[in-house]
């Protein structure tokens, strides 16, 4: 992830041997040396250019050129001053105050009301949005909560088939109709059934299709005035980029997003996706997800986030 920002860095470093403090700093009174203006607008304008290239949104990137800016504008340095570290060390500055404007945790939303606490999963197909509700179901029960699965993409049977799966593998019980039928009627007979038994969650699966289809939306609109989710968790694919930030605004725009959880992010994805969401609908990160086993599934934070895209990651976090 960053790539292009390592490598940015990497380039940087090596000019800088080359060149003595003279070619890069300019006297600052009686006070030493500052990095000249020059220099810092040319790594800028490439700092820019690689962040929109690593899918950030051009807002986004160009506030973080501004936080950099900020920290390195009349820097003073001495001959020990090395021109790539004090970048990348504000570039990660930048990213986590990106990443930490907004702070989540569903352990203590759960325990602010009476159950059930009714989750509603929406984003479009292919984002991984079943296998997300069923590794975040396998984590509530580690944390000895009951659980009830609502299968509310009615519109494609597989969907139905594979949330069933799920159920069966984590002993869930999960409420479905038949295949076309009326996805709010699938919400309101979970969380019905949740109040009965007492089950502590539910977790609602949606219909994905094109984040553009005007019934999908009305359809999901619909889902939550009957189900009345506590919470409504937008599923992006972290290699969408730009894509995965167009759909969460359209769905926020629908019905209102609280927090996101981000797949595929242990694939080759460039990064943006991650700080460009944050940004653009200014809502949490909640969870990320990877590969196909259950607990491969863990709590976002900004400091592990910063870590992965400057290749120091850690292992997946258990918390809730």
């Amino acid at each position: 992830m960053f790539k292009a920002l390592r490598e940015m860095f990497s380039k940087a470093s090596s000019e800088a041997k080359t060149k003595s403090i003279e070619d890069i700093s300019e006297v600052a009174g009686d006070s030493g040396r500052r990095l000249k203006e020059s220099v810092l607008d040319d790594l800028l304008r490439e700092l820019e250019l690689d962040l929109m290239q690593a899918d950030v949104a051009l807002p986004v990137a160009e506030e973080m050129v501004g936080h950099v800016r900020g920290q390195l504008a009349g820097k003073r340095i001495d001959r020990n001053f090395k021109i790539d570290e004090a970048v990348e060390l504000a570039v990660k500055a930048a990213v986590r105050d990106v990443l930490s404007e907004n702070s989540f945790s569903l352990s203590e939303k759960i325990k602010s009301k009476a159950p059930p606490y009714v989750i509603m999963f929406v984003g479009i197909n292919g984002t991984g949005k079943t296998t997300v509700i069923a590794k975040l179901a396998s984590r509530l029960q580690k944390h000895g909560l009951s659980c009830v699965l609502a299968a509310g993409d009615t519109f494609r049977a597989g969907a139905i088939e594979q949330l069933t799966i799920h159920a069966d593998k984590l002993g869930c019980k999960i409420i479905k109709h038949q295949a076309g039928g009326d996805p709010a009627a699938v919400a309101y007979d979970a969380v019905d059934h949740a109040k009965a038994r007492k089950r502590d969650i539910v977790l609602i699966d949606t219909a994905g299709r094109m984040q553009t289809n005007a019934n999908l939306m009305d359809e999901m609109k619909k889902i939550k005035r009957v189900a009345k989710p506590d919470l409504v968790v937008f599923v992006g694919d972290s290699l969408a980029g730009s894509d995965a930030v167009e759909q969460a605004k359209r769905f926020d725009a629908a019905v209102g997003i609280d927090g996101v959880v981000l797949t595929k992010i242990d694939a080759d994805a460039k990064g943006g996706a991650a700080l460009s969401i944050a940004k653009a609908i200014g809502k949490p990160i909640i969870y990320v997800s990877y590969g196909q086993e259950y607990d491969e599934f863990r709590k976002f934070d900004a400091d592990w986030m910063v870590a992965r895209i400057f290749g120091d990651e850690t292992k997946a976090g258990a918390e809730l």
